[in-house]
């Protein structure tokens, strides 16, 4: 059959037949050509919705068509009863069922996917007719579907003499779709809880035939495992587990049949973690014996590595555990029952093998824990201390079963692992470690104690096995457990960094964790700075090494964060080794700008005329380095070179920071002298030293983005650190900034001006620095704009984010007839109609800052007088459609601020741009128009109130009202 030439270019051209939607629907499925798909498809999208489709999807559907175009047919059929029916009349309801059910028996044979999508409208006709003119749905199926004789009403010969085991099947997946399409249809409130209850009425009908099924010795596997199918989808509509026990019990046959063993698993899964089952306690406890009867089975499964059993069993015991913890432990009488329950679950958490690997199975079982715990600690005292006494012993063995499953494998099986295996047992392991942290609540002091004592026993007696593992999965218990509860009124913690550098960190996974664990102890060490001179050593070897980058450098940097002011006697210790490592780039680059935000935290500590020498020591380096990259011809590797020296400076300049030291000594003898009073800041000092090597290599790689954020990041990280230390540099950085942004206009010299106006335009001997700077910037971005900002919306944003500053700190500078106030406003709104979020963001944050002095600053006011109607305009455009809907949030802060600060103005702006016929959109009328402005105008105060306000409006004239969104 020849396709249509070009179906859908309109679709008013192509006549809507039979033959034309088979033609396009071969397009669809067999054309190579993309483009004509597309055309096809919107093409029978169109035909679908079309008054015609009622009619040619029966002819679709006729036995002699394609597959493919039989299930177009039934999925037509679908769209017209699910979205259509009101299109429908009356008399037609009854001959549309009666079709439907002919043409599912009919397809009972198949094809799979036709009968499916016939049920699917069957099933979607049932929910618009229950309970008035439908009132016995499932009734009436099983009905039509029983045997019946040639001459029976209503079924033709033909149809009767089918096969009665694919006519069960075609009831079954019936009966299936029905609670699904009730799931998935969108239905107001009232109806879908009047639906419910019908449906919900019909499982009196359903049930009894499920059972009756499931036991029946004629059945075959496919009928047994559609009867499990169906439970698991009227499961979903909360049917009483009282009425339906004894079907769930059922399915535990199941089990014992490998072809339904899924299934079953999945049924009896979704049965039993319907939260509703807690209201039938006695079907509960029946189906206790029977979880707890599978405990053979699970073990035969785990001794054999069979996964797949051991998974389902493990999901039946998790979910029954864990939905019905508190319901179960209050059933006091079957306290037995229970615990042999968490057994088994304990027996899943433990299971042999090592995940992911050869086993999946341990880490269904860690939420389990949780619950449980939460369940014992929610009853009241007495109550409380009953379940302690019984459960506590439990949750010791509980941790030691974790500590067993966190254990790595050999070195040789774990370098044979997949990258995604390594992962997956990394994120196991933290899993292992929130739980360990969570069982603490239950288990308390005598936690630590327990595994201080193993560690020890370990460590010190040379009968114990050295298997670096058992170590390795001890400390990272502490280290689970220390990471987040404070530890420091435990006393095994002196005995644990005692015990430290016994242990042999020639393992890297071992000697990983040896560093993490003392990471996790710097706050203790900082309250016990005696201990520091045991621990130090083994975190500096650490550090030389490689493989041990992160951790290393990461635990170094906690305890030169943590215990600064007590570093003082290995402060030339800790920075010799770490020079070492840097020149000799043992790390790579975002550990090293790590290990140099470390030693800015270091260098804060030390008294301030040994900072500039040991400053000077560390970084000469470095600068010399950098001084021979900038003399060199730009090429990558330099680049990458400079950025990262850039960086690390950047890193020291974060943390380096000498009045966070006065600060802390609090109750010191004398007070110290802040920079500002005796000398220079040392990071003032060293900057200005190294000011005309960055002009040099700013000269060189000044249209480069990447460079110029490098070096405005320097400056930036000290201005934030330093506040108004800083002070000395700011003639200079004002001048340099404006020179290179006039000639290469970059976001990240905007930002820094920012930091800048933020910290320095407050001060009078700075104010005609930071009033040039501000002019030069300013101009040079109003170039931008004028030529079209569209491809800088990065620049846009920042200048937006600068001028807010600037209104926010220092409004006078608008007082200078060098800034073109009328300008600024145009770029504002310009910035409102970029698609970006943050450029919108930032425009509109400029218009709350801008808005609000127009009454003491004439110029504004006189701006707004002028330009605010087109302010308003543009607004209402983007809200009305010309920009996404995620935006109408930060629109209508613009439009509350208008509306506090120049109401009347707005009213008549309003009014004069709503009555342009179609404006903002064709979906909305006048008089929705009208309220729109009324409630708008009516609010002052709410910003909550005005949002939903403009979103229901962006809403309408998107015509997305009442559409679910």
């Amino acid at each position: 059959m020849e396709p249509p030439t070009n179906p859908g270019d309109s679709p008013v051209d192509l006549e809507l037949t039979v033959e034309n939607v088979e033609s396009a629907l071969y397009q669809l499925y067999f054309d190579p050509d993309m483009e004509r798909k597309n055309v096809a498809q919107k093409w029978l999208t169109q035909a679908q919705a079309s008054a015609q489709a009622w009619q040619f999807c029966w002819a679709l559907l006729g036995p002699d068509k394609l597959p493919e175009v039989q299930f177009f047919g039934a999925s037509t059929l679908h769209t017209k009863i699910s979205r259509h029916w009101s299109d429908l009349p009356t008399d037609q309801h009854e001959g549309l069922r009666v079709q439907l059910l002919s043409h599912i028996l009919h397809f009972s044979s198949g094809p799979k996917m036709v009968l499916t999508r016939l049920c699917v409208a069957l099933a979607a006709m049932a929910l618009n007719l229950i309970p008035q003119a439908w009132s016995q749905p499932v009734a009436d199926m099983v009905r039509a579907f029983q045997p019946q004789k040639p001459d029976s009403e209503g079924v033709s010969g033909a149809e009767a003499t089918q096969d009665p085991h694919a006519h069960c099947l075609a009831l079954l997946e019936l009966l299936t779709v029905l609670p699904e399409e009730f799931q998935s249809s969108r239905l107001a409130q009232a109806r879908r809880a009047q639906l419910r209850e019908s449906l919900a009425g019909e499982w009196a009908v359903v049930c009894p035939m499920l059972r009756q099924l499931l036991q029946s010795q004629d059945s075959t596997n496919q009928v047994k495992e559609k009867v499990l199918r169906c439970l698991s989808s009227w499961v979903g509509l909360d049917v009483p587990l009282g009425e339906s026990h004894e079907l769930v019990q059922d399915c535990f046959t199941a089990l014992s049949n490998p072809e339904l063993f899924d299934t079953a698993v999945e049924t009896i899964v979704n049965a039993i973690s319907q939260p509703d089952c807690q209201r039938y306690i006695d079907a509960l406890v029946n189906l206790m014996p029977l979880v707890l009867g599978l405990h053979d089975q699970l073990k035969t499964a785990a001794q054999d590595g069979d996964m797949e059993t051991s998974h389902g069993i493990c999901r039946i015991a998790v979910a029954m555990g864990e939905t019905h913890s508190r319901v179960l432990l209050e059933q006091v009488e079957h306290w037995q029952e229970y615990l042999a329950l968490v057994n088994m679950i304990l027996f899943c958490t433990g299971i042999p093998g090592h995940y992911p690997v050869s086993e999946t199975t341990s880490s269904l079982t860690l939420t389990f824990w949780y619950t449980l715990q939460d369940d014992i600690l929610s009853f009241e005292e007495e109550k409380q201390a009953v379940y302690l006494q019984v459960y506590r012993p439990v949750y010791f063995q509980l941790v030691d079963v974790l500590l067993h499953k966190s254990h790595y494998p050999s070195q040789e099986d774990y370098a044979s692992w997949s990258s995604d295996d390594k992962e997956q047992f990394r994120i196991y392991r933290v899993d292992i470690s929130d739980t360990l942290m969570y069982v603490y609540e239950m288990l308390g002091a005598e936690l630590l104690s327990n595994l201080y004592d193993r560690l020890g026993r370990q460590l010190m007696d040379p009968q114990q096995s050295s298997v670096w593992q058992d170590t390795e999965a001890l400390l990272f218990g502490f280290q689970s457990i220390a990471e987040t509860i404070d530890v420091n009124y435990s006393d095994v913690i002196p005995g644990l960094i005692g015990l430290i550098p016994r242990i042999n960190i020639s393992n890297v996974m071992l000697a990983d964790t040896v560093m993490y664990t003392i990471g996790s102890l710097a706050e203790w060490l900082a309250d016990h700075p005696v201990m520091l001179g045991g621990i130090l050593p083994m975190v500096l070897q650490g550090l030389v090494k490689a493989e041990l980058s992160v951790s290393s450098v990461s635990t170094l940097k906690r305890i030169c964060r943590e215990c600064r002011h007590d570093l003082g006697p290995y402060a030339q210790d800790i920075l010799t080794v770490s020079q070492d490592v840097l020149v000799k780039e043992v790390h790579k680059s975002s550990q090293c700008m790590w290990l140099m935000q470390a030693l800015g935290f270091l260098l804060s500590a030390l008294p301030v005329e040994e900072i500039l020498v040991r400053l000077h020591s560390l970084i000469t380096p470095h600068i010399q380095q950098l001084d021979t990259l900038a003399q060199q011809e730009p090429n990558p590797s330099n680049k990458q070179s400079i950025i990262h020296i850039l960086g690390m400076l950047s890193s020291l300049f974060t943390t380096l920071d000498i009045n966070r030291q006065a600060d802390s000594l609090e109750g010191a003898p004398s007070p110290r002298l802040t920079p500002s009073q005796s000398s220079q800041n040392p990071v003032v000092v060293v900057l200005q030293q190294v000011f005309t090597l960055i002009q040099t290599i700013l000269s060189k790689w000044l249209d480069d983005s990447e460079v110029v954020e490098a070096v405005c990041g320097v400056f930036d990280k000290s201005v934030r650190t330093l506040l108004h230390d800083f002070g000395p540099m700011v003639a200079q950085l004002s001048g340099m900034l404006g020179q290179i942004y006039s000639a290469f206009p970059q976001a990240s010299a905007l930002d820094l001006a920012r930091q800048m106006v933020h910290i320095f335009s407050g001060e009078e001997h700075h104010v005609s620095n930071i009033k040039s700077l501000i002019e030069v910037l300013t101009s040079a971005t109003l170039t931008i704009f004028q030529q079209g900002p569209r491809d800088h919306p990065d620049i846009a944003e920042s200048f937006m984010h600068l001028h807010a500053q600037i209104l926010k700190r220092k409004p006078d500078l608008y007082l200078s007839n060098q800034l073109d106030v009328k300008a600024l406003f145009y770029c504002g709104i310009l910035s409102l109609k970029f698609p970006e979020t943050p450029t919108v963001k930032a425009g509109s944050l400029f218009f709350t800052e801008l808005l609000p002095r127009c009454k003491d600053m004439p110029l504004l006011g006189d701006v707004l007088q002028r330009d605010g109607k087109l302010l308003t305009e543009t607004i209402l455009q983007a809200v009305g459609g010309g920009s996404p809907r995620s935006l109408t949030e930060h629109f209508s802060e613009v439009l509350l601020s208008l509306n506090r600060h120049c109401p009347a103005l707005l009213s008549q702006w309003l009014k004069e741009t709503l009555q342009t016929p179609g404006f903002p959109s064709a979906q909305v009328s006048t008089e929705q128009k009208h309220t729109f402005s009324q409630q708008l105008l009516r609010e002052q105060t709410n910003k909550r109130h005005v949002k939903e306000i403009v979103k229901e409006f962006s809403l309408l004239c998107r015509g997305l009202q009442g559409s679910g969104y």
